[in-house]
């Protein structure tokens, strides 16, 4: 377990929220940000298409950037309590919203370091999780 300090920081107000950018382009520079962005663009079409060959899972809305939005087929409970196995193993976190009356999972490609084998790694923990939980629901 590593302690990412990245977000731990004191709150600029109003005038001081452009700074962070500032230095986030100091940090990077134009082409390496543009290759971060377009890294973790890619990455989520990675975690899309698993989803996609999965026929227990549904893609729920448009990939934006680095965000999935995906559930099980089925009962919003039968999503909840899959997001709570997944979220109870402490090996990744999904965070959850509604979508309509649908109760969806979020997958957030965010980390500065991640690579396709994170993503891979997360996908057999969800589809493992989704495994368990199915025969459980019979």
């Amino acid at each position: 377990f590593i302690t990412d300090y990245r977000h731990w920081q004191i709150p600029l107000g109003r005038k001081f929220r452009s700074l962070k950018m500032w230095f986030v382009f100091r940090m990077y520079g134009v082409k390496r940000l543009q290759e971060y962005i377009r890294k973790h663009v890619q990455l989520a079409h990675e975690f899309e298409d698993l989803v996609r060959q999965d026929e227990r899972f549904e893609v729920c809305a448009e990939v934006i950037l680095g965000l999935v939005c995906f559930r099980l087929k089925g009962s919003n409970r039968l999503n909840e309590t899959l997001l709570k196995n997944i979220n109870d193993a402490r090996k990744i976190h999904l965070v959850p919203c509604h979508l309509g009356d649908m109760f969806v999972l979020r997958f957030a490609v965010c980390c500065r370091t991640v690579e396709s084998r994170h993503v891979q790694y997360a996908w057999d923990h969800i589809a493992k999780t989704a495994a368990k939980v199915l025969r459980e629901e019979v």
